[in-house]
């Protein structure tokens, strides 16, 4: 049985609420204070012949402090925002797919251009930041926090050119200095949404959504699917440099997006969101790639550092269809044990229904944990949230945002991360919808208390 819903008090736009919050009638988590934020493409000047990837980036924060809720949602004042739907004079970007923190700034990305610091406490635009010069170009929407260290790991695709191969990596300090800044030529020009980090490697996948300025010129797709490329993927040690790469190779398939990696035993292995096909991308003239739907299933690589073919393993994990992977931070780019994505779900009919469940996977089980929302809500990727800076892994709590359809209403709603199936623990519930968006982060009131390194 649900929990009843908690009445969110919704602050405006264009000045901070002055007003009390109204009371949480369900019963918040002790020790849960701070803010989610999310972010997504909302287009301020909608355009139905723009893919809705591109869409303006607009910040969605749930503030949770003494029992109450506040919601609060801005657009990312980027050049192309303020320009109105006119060409920009120039163009800083969407800032639409993610939202971090680092040395003390709040950073909402995208790949293809620098970071966009961000006021929390107002969603107020601040602009782009490259570290003090340190920065050029491209920067990736899913850089990697070393959970001991506090550096953060990051690359760029098509960089300087767009459309091509080469590519670029680099390190910012936990106080927020670019110790390293690097430029490398991928086997070909392709999509490379993300990336993965083990305490020892780092690991560029480079898969066959092949990029092309000669088609984007000619008017066809600038990206396409080619499987006959195969997949790539170059290993970096850690310690070394771009010039240390070995490429690995494998069969042709897409991911969008990487739950972990991790080091054990003369192996690498990378836990992936893997499809056959991408969705959403043609082949080269314009024709659809595949004509079954396109969905990603949780998928192992393993390395063997001892093979000399450099042949990369794939074993499928888990046969639910799914997106949006996270883990418990505290373990990134480690063994790990638990991970949670935005699972698919069969409707009565056996139609698919997309992002209808709230998947927990315990990988020392392999247990199922799932709880699926009634038909036709759907869930956002879930974020984890733990404890305390000692909890053991997995322990906390697990926060999403639901799409009501019979009321065109979207909810903020509270899981126990390790009993996924139970339901929420606490539903707070907005007068309107958060639009559908990619990703988002927990910025602890005190971040001391969940081990966030600012």
């Amino acid at each position: 049985m649900n929990p009843r819903p908690a009445t969110v008090r919704r602050r405006p736009t264009w000045r901070p609420s002055t007003s009390r919050p109204r009371p949480v009638p369900c019963r918040l988590p002790d020790g849960l204070r701070g803010t989610l934020v999310r972010n997504g493409p909302n287009p301020r000047v909608p355009d139905p012949k723009e893919h809705w990837f591109v869409g303006d980036g607009m910040l969605h924060a749930f503030t949770i402090a003494d029992g109450q809720v506040h919601y609060r949602n801005r657009w990312v004042r980027t050049e192309r925002w303020l320009a109105k739907g006119a060409p920009p004079a120039e163009n800083n970007g969407s800032a639409n797919t993610n939202v971090i923190h680092h040395a003390g700034r709040v950073l909402a990305l995208e790949e293809a251009h620098l970071p966009i610091a961000m006021d929390l406490a107002t969603l107020g635009t601040l602009g782009s930041t490259d570290f003090d010069g340190g920065l050029h170009d491209r920067f990736t929407a899913h850089p990697k926090t070393d959970p001991y260290t506090g550096e953060l790991l990051f690359f760029g695709y098509g960089s300087p050119e767009a459309l091509s191969s080469g590519m670029n990596f680099g390190a910012i300090s936990k106080d927020g200095r670019v110790t390293r800044f690097e430029r490398f030529e991928a086997p070909y020009a392709s999509m490379v949404h993300d990336f993965a980090v083990s305490s020892g490697h780092v690991l560029f996948p480079i898969m066959p959504l092949t990029a092309s300025r000669e088609r984007a010129e000619a008017g066809r797709p600038p990206f396409a699917w080619e499987p006959q490329y195969g997949t790539r993927v170059g290993l970096m040690p850690r310690g070394g440099s771009t010039a240390d790469l070995v490429w690995w190779s494998g069969p042709a398939c897409y991911v969008f997006h990487v739950m972990n990696a991790w080091d054990f035993d003369g192996s690498v292995f990378a836990d992936v969101m893997q499809y056959d096909t991408p969705p959403l991308f043609p082949l080269p003239d314009g024709s659809r790639a595949s004509e079954a739907p396109a969905t990603a299933r949780l998928v192992r690589w393993q390395f063997d550092l001892a093979d000399p073919q450099r042949e990369f393993r794939q074993t499928l994990l888990n046969e639910i269809p799914g997106e949006f992977p996270r883990i418990d931070e505290r373990r990134a780019g480690l063994p790990y044990r638990h991970g949670w994505f935005a699972g698919h779900a069969l409707g009565a009919n056996g139609e698919p229904r997309m992002y209808a469940s709230v998947v927990h996977i315990d990988h020392a089980t392999a247990q199922r944990d799932i709880y699926t929302f009634d038909v036709p809500d759907h869930v956002s990727e879930p974020v984890f949230v733990p404890r305390a800076p000692d909890a053991e892994e997995g322990d906390g709590w697990l926060l999403a945002t639901v799409w009501r359809g019979a009321t065109n209403c979207s909810d903020l709603v509270i899981f126990d991360a390790r009993h996924v199936a139970t339901g929420p623990v606490c539903i707070a519930s907005l007068p309107h919808r958060v639009p559908d968006g990619f990703h988002g982060n927990w910025f602890a009131a005190d971040p001391a208390v969940y081990g966030e390194r600012a």
